[in-house]
């Protein structure tokens, strides 16, 4: 019996240890590349200090939001100080010898807590860290009562897996204020992503002020009718009402402060020489036909896109020079995706141009357009992304490639050593069904599960290893042809989103969907915290 006794306790004993190892990581979204699990918590208390041994206005930006949110959800203030002197401190310092510069070392125990990173934004990352690691009501815009604003001890050493993790927005099909813009950024960085591309143009509205050019306002951001229902339904039917908006210069630098606090580069999009419907309902004497058009609110590629007579390329040139005043970022997204040729074929102007510049076809003189506007901001001292189509007639020397029709454009960009974004339709598509068509509001189809976003590995593995170092991230889009309102928009993106994040940060032999599902779950509790109107199609 004794013997029975001693083998079931050794048995117990090594389930508990099982247990134990399996549980020797803490709840992060993403989740950290290493993590050690210790013994207590550290508690946060109106006696804690937070020790700057840099004290700049990035190191004050790197723990603002921490701050801010002891502050309004705990009553917590947080005594900032060069010297830490407290029996309760967190110590924050850089450290050059650390290898990634976005990366941290957090060390809590149950009376110090220790940040250690390589650059301001590491600080920032792994402030995000505790505040996900402390009670969910901390995301909370009042006080709560009642909570241990308690984190456990651990040992954590992070950094991303790609230096590119980002999410787009369009707001030119459906337009967003600058509100919410905010929000956005905000959702962006508390998943430790750090690229906001900001779709600004297409055929259905023009959403930046340009002071040249001032009909792109008056005229481009406003239409008078928008699709109800698909695309697809017949008859169509439309909702008359005039609708668009637009962002003044004001507010796209408020944005951009806004961003920057938070260790967000905003890289704005400006299509040509598709997706130009707007600007030539302003401007008809840029297009081949010249006009007249009208904004209209529905959905698909237009025939009409930008000619190639040197006004054009003088309007595009001067759009282009205010934006790249505005925007610090290094690059400018110039689309050249969904450019149908046929205007091309037929305008006598665009022929002339071909047999002036000796190029081959259609494609080539698309190849030529977006050669001239990469020339052009390289003397602004800016590069181009533009979608998989900028491959077709001979890449741009130093373009970076985003590919978006699936993997193949970015993997031809790869071997030609050109940078590449991973943006595949298939897998990070947010306007897509996450759940049975049946049970999910309108969107523009296609059917791409947490699961399967999650899955989504962005460096191909068909790539050498120099090919593959050309693999700058992953991004997830999300166009907004049936996304009306803020609500619905966040219900696409989310949680979605935050398996695209733990695709771009974490290594890829850390990821498992299962764990990740038990993670969400202490993740989701924050969503709530916060109101954000995340979907819960994966659960059903």
């Amino acid at each position: 019996m004794k013997k029975i006794t001693a083998i079931i306790a050794a048995l117990l004993f090594t389930l508990n240890m099982m247990a134990s190892e399996k549980k020797a990581t803490v709840d992060l979204i993403p989740v950290p590349v290493h993590c050690k699990v210790g013994k207590g918590t550290f508690t946060f208390s109106p006696k804690t200090e937070i020790c700057l041994t840099t004290d700049n206005p990035e190191m004050r930006n790197a723990i603002a939001i921490l701050s801010e949110r002891l502050e309004r959800s705990a009553g917590i203030q947080l005594n900032v100080t060069a010297n830490a002197k407290g029996a309760q401190v967190i110590v924050c310092w850089l450290n050059p010898a650390i290898p990634h510069k976005e990366g941290y070392k957090l060390h809590v125990t149950p009376h110090r807590i220790e940040v250690a990173a390589a650059t301001p934004a590491g600080i920032f990352y792994a402030m995000q860290s505790i505040r996900q690691l402390l009670p969910a009501t901390i995301d909370k815009d009042s006080l709560s009562a009642g909570v241990k604003w308690s984190v456990p001890c651990v040992e954590i050493e992070d950094y991303p897996r790609y230096p590119y993790r980002g999410l787009m927005l369009d707001v030119c099909r459906h337009f967003f204020p600058v509100s919410f813009v905010k929000k956005y950024i905000d959702y962006l960085a508390y998943h430790k992503m750090n690229r906001f591309h900001w779709h600004l143009t297409d055929d259905q509205g023009w959403r930046i002020e340009i002071k040249k050019y001032p009909k792109l306002t008056e005229v481009s951001a406003f239409r008078d009718r928008t699709l109800i229902g698909h695309y697809s339904d017949k008859p169509r039917r439309w909702d008359m009402t005039h609708y668009g908006g637009y962002y003044t210069q004001d507010e796209i630098r408020e944005v951009i402060a806004y961003a920057q606090k938070r260790f967000v580069t905003i890289i704005p999009e400006i299509e040509m020489p598709g997706h130009a419907e707007a600007a030539l309902a302003a401007y008809p004497n840029l297009s081949c036909s010249g006009g007249p058009f009208e904004l209209v609110g529905d959905w698909g590629i237009r025939k009409d896109i930008y000619c190639t007579r040197e006004e054009t390329f003088q309007f595009v040139q001067d759009v282009l020079s205010e934006v790249a005043e505005l925007f610090p970022a290094p690059y400018i997204h110039i689309g050249g995706d969904e450019a149908p040729k046929l205007r091309w074929s037929r305008c006598f102007a665009c022929q002339e141009r071909i047999k002036k510049e000796g190029l081959k076809d259609e494609h080539e003189l698309q190849s030529y357009f977006i050669r001239r506007m990469e020339d052009f901001l390289q003397t602004k001292g800016k590069r181009i992304i533009g979608w998989d189509e900028i491959l077709e007639g001979g890449l741009a020397p130093n373009a970076t490639v985003m590919s978006w029709r699936g993997t193949e454009g970015g993997i031809a960009a790869a071997r030609q050593h050109h940078d590449v974004i991973m943006t595949p339709l298939q897998s990070v598509y947010l306007d897509h069904y996450q759940g049975k068509q049946a049970d999910e509001p309108l969107a523009i189809g296609g059917f791409t599960p947490l699961s399967k976003t999650y899955d989504f590995d962005p460096t191909p593995a068909s790539l050498k290893p120099d090919e593959a170092a050309h693999i700058l991230g992953v991004q997830g889009n999300l166009w907004t042809e049936y996304i009306a309102t803020e609500a619905y928009a966040e219900y696409m993106a989310f949680p979605r989103a935050a398996a695209i994040a733990e695709t771009a940060w974490s290594p890829q032999a850390n990821k498992d969907f299962n764990a990740f599902l038990n993670r969400l779950n202490l993740l989701l509790s924050h969503y709530d915290a916060m109101g954000l109107r995340y979907s819960r199609s994966f659960q059903k």
